[in-house]
């Protein structure tokens, strides 16, 4: 009886499971097939799933009203840029708050994580104020300063949850030996929390890829990453819902992409030291 209850458990929940993904994957899936729809079939009621008249055309528009290729190259500048310089800062943070901790080390993490909590927006006012004095409106470095302020403090706990579980006594060990704090760091400790760090670089990749509102509001050309190519087909004069799938589709193909080949390395990542 227990072991049939066991088997019945398991069943439930991982049909809970599928039917949660599901739900959750169910607006990208939708997206994806109204790329190859008409416009009169995206809008249609009741609306068409499965058995529509499919076609390119959508994708041949998008391509041809816009330079995906420079929008694209934008998005990988600034997220990659972005990661690169919040791992020049969250490395040591992180080291110094699990190794050398102080009397208000959690009240710091605390404070840093609760900057997530603040709307954007109301530091907009601000922020475009800065950006419009030191004419960074509209340019790569700009983004990428505010893109890594915006991760700083996840990536800050991420490899504060992972160091915090590499043993003390091996960087100890590595003082007696002669190691110098930058090579403490950089010889030791990095190669141990190789699987952390590569977590907390896939995830910080991934908001500043899908980064929207900053994007829109500090970038018009040169600097417009694929949030501004979706953006960009909307328009007074409607929404073209055929077009906009299409652009959304080619914009979230390279990072879902990436998502599905590294995804247990970004579940290990989110989940380490919840459970012991």
């Amino acid at each position: 009886m227990a072991r049939a209850a066991t088997t019945r458990r398991k069943l439930g929940f991982t049909i809970l499971g599928w039917a949660v993904g599901l739900l959750i994957f169910f607006p990208v899936l939708w997206t994806v097939l109204t790329s190859f729809k008409t416009e009169i079939d995206a809008i249609s009621v009741p609306p068409k799933y499965v058995f529509f008249d499919w076609t390119l055309e959508n994708y041949v528009t998008v391509n041809e009203r816009s330079d995906y290729f420079r929008f694209m190259m934008n998005s990988v500048y600034l997220a990659l840029g972005s990661t690169l310089v919040g791992l020049i800062f969250a490395v040591p943070a992180a080291w110094s708050m699990a190794f050398s901790p102080g009397k208000r080390t959690k009240d710091i993490l605390l404070w840093m994580l609760s900057t997530k909590m603040l709307p954007a927006v109301g530091v907009l006012v601000p922020i475009y104020l800065l950006f419009r004095d030191f004419n960074l409106l509209d340019t790569r470095t700009g983004l990428i300063g505010v893109l890594f302020l915006i991760n700083l403090p996840i990536m800050v706990w991420m490899l504060y949850t992972y160091f915090r579980e590499i043993p003390v006594e091996i960087l100890e060990a590595a003082r007696m030996d002669g190691a110098s704090l930058r090579h403490e760091i950089t010889h030791v400790l990095a190669p141990m929390a190789v699987p952390g760090i590569a977590s907390t670089v896939l995830l910080s990749v991934i908001l500043a890829w899908n980064e929207a509102f900053w994007t829109l509001n500090l970038t018009t050309t040169n600097a417009a990453p694929l949030s501004a190519f979706i953006a960009s087909f909307s328009s007074p004069q409607g929404n073209f819902y055929a077009k906009l799938s299409a652009a959304s589709t080619m914009a979230i193909a390279p990072i879902l992409i990436i998502g599905w080949f590294s995804q247990r390395q970004l579940v290990r990542g989110l989940t380490f030291g919840a459970v012991k």
